[in-house]
């Protein structure tokens, strides 16, 4: 998790300058999931590439650009100590949150998965192993999403995870295929910032303002809970964006949504 890449860093120059136009290669070709970050309430876009190429698996990172509803998800590769005080703060503010964990977090963090899933949060499939996805076979891609879904069986009783979030954003079109096919919905993000660093804390406000200054229509945030900085700003930032109008919505209603537009839309 320690290096995990994410949309901050990368500006996924392939797909945006259209080098990618061959089907073929497209299934082969390793993409790094990033964006321009969102300014002025104004939803970021992939690129009208990336873009098509995720409406065809039905994969998703941001909601409708025209609801002021926010999305939180959190990537668990391990556990730092704040988990818990995320927990408190997303069952005081009522919010409802994903968290997509690791094979790791689940075995030494069996406590707070429990907890998740009885506070009525979604568990999402991080991967077991947290490899590079876009590298494996089908039969290791199908082997880590299940082995993790294994795991999370056994300490919670949940019978399978239906979200999926490849490690550090590292995906390809055969991934989201393979993903689809045995029941899986690739879910990305369209905020995020510099967070998963244990012994690199920025503060309260850096996270704060990050999040606020990203905010829009249909946010889809990503987080990681080993960070103090996310621990201490989400209080404020729930409880802020609530008052310029934003509700907090589950995965299962982003994907409502994406289905009826898309049903009316056919």
């Amino acid at each position: 998790m320690t290096q995990h890449i994410s949309g901050v860093l990368l500006a996924v120059c392939l797909f945006i300058v259209g080098v990618v136009v061959n089907p073929f290669a497209v299934q082969a070709e390793a993409f790094h999931w990033g964006f321009k970050k969102s300014t002025d309430g104004i939803p970021p876009s992939a690129g009208a590439q990336l873009d098509q190429l995720l409406d065809e698996y039905g994969a998703l990172y941001k909601g409708q650009d025209n609801k002021k509803v926010v999305y939180l998800t959190f990537d668990n590769g391990y556990e730092n100590g704040y988990t818990e005080s995320i927990l408190n703060t997303l069952k005081e503010e009522n919010a409802p949150a994903t968290f997509f964990l690791t094979g790791h977090y689940v075995k030494s963090a069996s406590d707070l998965v429990k907890r998740m899933v009885k506070d009525g949060h979604g568990i999402g499939n991080h991967s077991y192993d947290h490899p590079n996805m876009a590298n494996l076979s089908e039969r290791q891609m199908k082997e880590e999403w299940q082995k993790l879904d294994d795991i999370v069986r056994t300490t919670t009783g949940q019978k399978r995870t239906v979200y999926a979030r490849p490690p550090e954003g590292v995906f390809n079109a055969k991934l989201l295929q393979v993903g689809n096919d045995l029941g899986y919905r690739h879910i990305f993000w369209s905020v995020a910032f510099i967070d998963w660093y244990r012994d690199q804390p920025k503060g309260k406000a850096y996270a704060y303002n990050e999040l606020m200054s990203q905010l829009h229509p249909g946010a889809v945030i990503l987080m990681h809970t080993v960070s103090p900085d996310n621990a201490e700003a989400l209080p404020d930032f729930i409880r802020d964006a609530k008052k310029q109008g934003y509700a907090f919505h589950t995965l299962d209603q982003l994907v409502a949504a994406y289905e009826s537009k898309h049903s009316t839309l056919q």
